[in-house]
């Protein structure tokens, strides 16, 4: 009985064999005792996982043309978190990549029944977001401006149009809403039995009741998959096995690190009230109330995300299909509260019942997708955090152009499972910090929020020292980095409370910051950065380096080259500072989340030569960063040798004593393009070193940054920064980076060809700095990234990074534009476009005017000089 009351919840009919899945939902399946179909001897991919997710990589592996697709389900197809899956597919979500997959995927599950015959219960209600205050409702707008880019449609509306468009909303406490009129609902496991059915017309095995127990290796390469029915030869491997994927990554031969954690959800259906709600009735969701609400048999389905999640199991995989679990009636009832609290009328309604399931999350609350760093041919795609539905169409697209071109044909990067390294496998760890997540599915995210979870994991050896000189601190791949420092006597509470959109509270202490950084000389702990050091025997190391990097290296010992690791297309793989530390010997210093992914990068295209040797000394480092005039006479006290330009030229980098501590890496170089020098000093003296830094700096007026100061600095002076301006989707040409390609020499490198390509050609957008006008710092919503940027009045491009310059007293944003194209063809960027157009940025609906540049900063201040007498400039006159 209860296995059928699930049966009438989901609509799917539940049955199979040990064997082949090859059959329409209705057909007749042999007994548990039926001969099993023997599996193949080989493959050329096994996919593990016969959910949603599964079966679309399945799917969209066959449509690029892949044969001998083998896919195993340990107990029976969409059986597992698909099964019960509330069926929702909205495109409100945070980031642009996450928007393009649920839009994919809506459009996807459209067709697929034309495609398949299957029925897929496809209805387009549109959705709803509620707003009870005026944050959520500018977090609204922002979404809105952000999905016009892409071509979503959206329309930010009023309380009293919710009510047209949904007649049991309460409207009373509402400031407004979004309503996105092209979401969905599906049957989920319809639509997974469609991508199968769809999937096994296009040759895909589909066996069901078969274990995957591991997956062999050797030399890093996948080449077979051991199951409970014997083991199938292959080249790769999917684990999508949802909230088994961190078990089964752990069971493999070489360990596979995939980070997640399952938490129940609950979700409550109702039986029809006394008008029953129609199936085009638009999905709600509250998300201050922390509920959605879609109509469901003339009655309604509601869940939400509570503030006090219930983590549950993730060891063994020995629950073969997903049941309903224990109702937790006293757990639910702030939701109900919330629900009855939306919708009064409802309170009449018979309930049928509240359902109980699990469901994946990850530590950032983004899905893991890629290929596995350690393990060749291994990719996962699983920690879909509770938009498995939403994600599996577009995330399988994308996945299956990774395996099959080597990229996806988006930026991925914000879901790649190399943002993420063992350090973030710990048990405790995630079942910690999943607790955290999943409330903020539906909290309030304001610009620059952190996780307050699985804190103080990696520090530096200063930790101690700086918190307690008022460091409030921000967490990047799991290192504790300083944003600013609160002086004595200011309200740390109160700091760290206050969230905005607007001016932000630490305003004025950045601000400080940024002028000591001007005027005398700031001590930034930058020890999070990843450090790699590459040795040779001979030329290797070299010869490595010059393939893989854009600029060139053969220079002479103790120069520093900034440069960029490129892929075929020329895109950036990584950005870097490269110091030519011996001749055989160098040290490249990369952005702090490219340590798995840059490592990775290096190994792949390494040669095996037991004379060549790639090391990560990231944590055998402490970096300081000083920056200012004043850090010459600084570290010139400390070493008695002279730091002056003629004697330590920039982009230069020697080893030195200073203080007491000998082997001192120190770099002409800030990050910043502000005078100054990095100090790479081996962890045992860090301490030492910082202490006779701030002793000998009082005299000069030292005090402590932290990374808001060093934003402001680096966006002012037109610095792009890998992750958020530049991807594997952007080149040097279209950044104006060309002057680092080593295009006058005969030296072939990674990227090359699509480069000289490029520059015959032209680039068709161009990344540019706009300068706000007309904009109340005060009183005006700020600019943080993604905002839409107008030429003339027509969409041209995004924001990518912004920050307030402190010199300038205005808004500086970075992005990118683009020229509208010439019958579907790409139009190339010239000076003139980017010069004769007026500008604006788009804030949460609200345009301001900017003016756009295509120079670095230091040209700007003359012609601000001329427009802008009053302005004060002084702080940066000489440096």
């Amino acid at each position: 009985q209860h296995k059928q009351r699930l049966v009438s919840i989901t609509g799917l009919q539940l049955g199979g064999c040990k064997g082949l899945w090859s059959s329409p939902r209705g057909l007749a399946l042999a007994g548990e005792t039926a001969q099993p179909v023997p599996l193949p001897s080989q493959a050329r991919v096994v996919i593990c996982g016969g959910g949603i997710v599964g079966t679309s990589v399945a799917y969209h592996l066959a449509k690029l043309g892949w044969t001998e697709i083998v896919l195993l389900e340990q107990g029976r197809l969409g059986a597992g978190t698909t099964r019960l899956c509330a069926g929702i597919v909205s495109v409100a979500k945070p980031i642009s990549i996450e928007c393009k997959m649920a839009d994919y995927s809506n459009s996807l599950y459209e067709r697929l029944e034309e495609e398949t015959g299957v029925k897929t219960g496809y209805v387009k209600t549109g959705s709803l977001c509620l707003a009870q205050n005026q944050d959520r409702f500018l977090s609204l707008k922002r979404l809105a401006s952000r999905l016009k880019v892409m071509g979503i449609a959206c329309n930010v509306i009023k309380p009293k149009d919710v009510s047209k468009l949904h007649p049991l909303v309460n409207i009373h406490d509402l400031v407004g809403a979004l309503h996105l009129p092209g979401d969905a609902v599906v049957s989920s496991p319809d639509v997974n039995h469609a991508l199968a059915t769809a999937a096994a017309s296009h040759g895909v095995q589909i066996y069901e009741r078969t274990t995957v127990n591991r997956v062999m290796l050797d030399k890093g390469h996948v080449t077979a998959v051991e199951t409970d029915r014997g083991a199938i030869e292959c080249e790769y491997f999917v684990n999508c096995a949802g909230q088994w994927a961190y078990e089964l990554g752990q069971a493999s031969e070489t360990k596979v690190s995939v980070p997640l954690h399952g938490c129940e959800h609950f979700y409550l259906l109702s039986k029809p009230p006394a008008e029953p709600l129609q199936p085009t009735t638009p999905v709600v969701m509250d998300m201050d109330g922390r509920i959605y609400v879609r109509a469901w048999q003339g009655g309604i389905l509601s869940g939400g995300f509570e503030k006090n999640p219930k983590p549950i199991f993730t060891e063994g995989r020995n629950q073969l299909e997903i049941q309903n679990m224990q109702e937790d009636w006293d757990h639910f009832e702030p939701m109900l509260t919330a629900l009855l609290r939306r919708m009064p009328e409802l309170e009449a309604c018979e309930i049928h019942q509240l359902v109980n399931c699990p469901e994946s999350f990850t530590p950032d609350m983004r899905c893991l997708m890629g290929e596995s760093p350690g393990a060749h041919g291994y990719f996962v795609l699983a920690g879909m955090n509770a938009s498995g539905l939403t994600f599996a169409g577009g995330a399988g697209k994308y996945l299956a152009e990774w395996m099959t071109y080597g990229y996806p044909t988006a930026n991925v990067w914000p879901l790649d499972i190399k943002r993420f390294g063992n350090l973030q496998s710990s048990r405790t760890f995630l079942r910690h910090r999943v607790m955290e997540v999943m409330p903020l599915l539906y909290n309030l995210k304001v610009p620059r929020w952190d996780f307050q979870t699985g804190r103080q994991l990696r520090t530096s050896p200063l930790y101690d020292r700086l918190d307690t000189q008022g460091a409030r601190w921000m967490e990047k791949h799991g290192f504790e980095r300083a944003k600013y420092f609160v002086p004595a006597g200011k309200d740390l509470l109160s700091l760290d409370a206050s969230k905005t959109f607007y001016k932000p509270d630490w305003f004025d202490i950045v601000g400080a910051e940024v002028k000591c950084c001007k005027e005398a000389v700031c001590v930034i702990d930058m020890s999070s950065f990843t450090k790699f050091e590459v040795t040779s025997s001979d030329d290797q190391a070299l010869e490595l380096l010059q393939y893989l990097c854009a600029n060139d290296l053969d220079v002479p010992v103790g120069h520093i080259v900034h440069t960029g690791m490129l892929n075929e297309r020329g895109g950036y793989e990584n950005d870097c500072s490269v110091v030519r530390i011996k001749k055989n010997s160098f040290f490249i210093i990369s952005p702090t989340d490219q340590q798995v992914h840059c490592w990775s990068w290096l190994k792949k295209h390494m040669p095996k030569d037991p004379n060549l040797h790639l090391e990560d000394v990231s944590w055998k480092y402490t970096a300081l960063n000083l920056i200012g005039p004043r850090a010459m006479d600084v570290l010139g006290e400390l070493s008695y040798v002279s730091m002056t330009p003629e004697h330590f030229p920039s982009l230069f980098c020697k080893e030195m004593s200073v203080g007491y501590a000998n082997g001192i890496r120190v770099m002409s170089m800030t990050h910043t393009g502000e005078p100054g020098f990095m100090l790479y000093i081996p962890i045992e003296y860090a301490l030492h070193v910082y202490n006779e830094v701030m002793s000998v700096g009082q005299k000069y007026g030292i005090r402590n940054a932290g990374y808001y100061a060093l934003r402001s600095l680096r966006i002012e002076k037109f610095f792009a920064f890998w992750g958020q301006d530049l991807d594997p989707f952007t080149t040097p040409l279209e950044c104006g980076r060309e002057f680092r390609v080593k295009f006058d020499t005969d030296i072939d490198f990674l990227g090359r060809a699509s480069l000289l390509q490029q520059r015959q050609e032209g680039v068709s957008r161009r990344f540019i700095m706009l300068v706000l006008e007309d904009h109340d710092t005060e009183l005006d919503l700020w600019p943080w990234w993604g905002e839409p940027i107008y030429r003339n009045g027509e969409l041209c491009g995004t924001t990518t990074s912004s920050a307030y310059s402190y010199t300038l007293e205005r808004h500086v944003c970075l992005g990118f534009v683009s020229p509208p194209s010439l019958d579907g063809t790409p139009a190339t960027v010239t000076p003139d476009f980017i010069n004769r157009g007026d500008y604006e940025v788009d804030i949460a609906g609200q345009r301001y005017p900017a003016k756009a540049k295509l120079y670095p900063f230091s040209s700007l201040f003359a012609q601000q000089r001329r427009r802008k007498d009053n302005m004060e400039l002084s702080n940066f006159q000489g440096k």
